[in-house]
């Protein structure tokens, strides 16, 4: 949320260098406050853990949000119940008059395929299209990074000799607000069998790369604008969800490494130590407050 500072208050120039929002008198007695309107576009097989990891981040703010969930009408999903999609989500044709301060799409475990055989790709891009004129700023991530970077931007997706999957360490390369208060170092969960091509991201003008470890590469991206946002890894995963799909691989008998620096000692009997949460809060924390401080009062005056 902001603080409330006079136009000449010494500290204020510092402050907003700093990325720390503040308004003045006169904007304070004219605010509006209305609810937050976010729209999440739920790609995730088990719909309902996703559902609760992300709703648990993006509540942890004092401001109200009405979210809006989003399904595929080209697919067909095979892990949540026509039940539960036709009773809480939505297609593309019911929501496309709607205008959103912020959305969230999400990734899908669909690294094997090339984009355009992706049974939904052309609703997806239909999406992200209609993302430019009626959202104001978009967090894609993991696959939906991937998809995104690909469509917004041209950059290729690379695949891996084996899966990156674990949890690995990540630097800052920038001082943008949406990784105000981190850390310099902080952990970020990985689990997919593909990436992105870095050196178009690195030379692309548009792009600002935030975050970057080996050898998990860069994690973090952001348009100059902060429009697209975009997370390779899952920060919104929840302790055991690496130790469910681990297991899910052993029971299916793929061959499938431990997760890294997961489990303690390498003990898949042994209960995983969430290392990302407060990094994950904070960063929804940093979308929200800067989606909420921008977004103009009336949607329909979004371009």
């Amino acid at each position: 949320m902001p603080i409330k500072l006079q136009n000449d208050f010494p500290a204020k120039d510092v402050l907003e260098k700093e990325n720390i929002f503040s308004i003045d008198d006169e904007r304070a007695i004219h605010q509006d406050i209305r609810p937050l309107r976010i729209l999440i576009l739920n790609l995730m097989p088990n719909k309902i853990d996703t559902e609760i990891q992300l709703l648990r981040l993006i509540s942890k703010t004092p401001l109200q949000i009405d979210v809006d969930f989003l399904t595929m009408k080209s697919h067909v999903s095979k892990n949540t119940s026509i039940s539960h999609l036709k009773k809480f989500y939505q297609t593309f044709d019911e929501i496309r008059d709607n205008r959103y301060d912020g959305m969230i799409i999400t990734g899908a475990p669909l690294e094997h395929l090339e984009f355009n055989e992706v049974d939904y790709w052309d609703e997806i891009c239909e999406v992200m299209k209609w993302s430019k004129s009626h959202v104001f700023s978009t967090v894609h991530i993991c696959w939906g990074a991937q998809a995104g970077l690909y469509y917004h931007y041209g950059v290729d997706k690379v695949t891996y000799n084996q899966k990156l999957f674990g949890i690995y360490g990540q630097h800052l390369c920038s001082t943008h607000f949406l990784v105000d208060g981190f850390d310099d170092e902080f952990h970020t969960p990985q689990s997919r069998y593909t990436g992105i091509n870095e050196k178009q991201v690195e030379e692309h003008e548009e792009l600002e790369v935030l975050t970057y470890s080996h050898p998990a590469g860069i994690n973090m991206i952001t348009s100059k604008d902060s429009k697209n946002i975009f997370i390779l890894g899952h920060l919104e995963y929840d302790a055991f969800t690496l130790a469910k799909e681990y297991q899910r691989d052993v029971d299916k008998g793929l061959d499938i490494q431990m997760p890294h620096n997961y489990f303690r000692n390498d003990d898949p009997t042994s209960i995983p130590i969430n290392t990302w949460r407060s990094h994950a809060n904070l960063f929804y924390h940093n979308w929200l407050n800067y989606v909420y401080q921008q977004t103009p009062y009336n949607l329909e005056d979004l371009k």
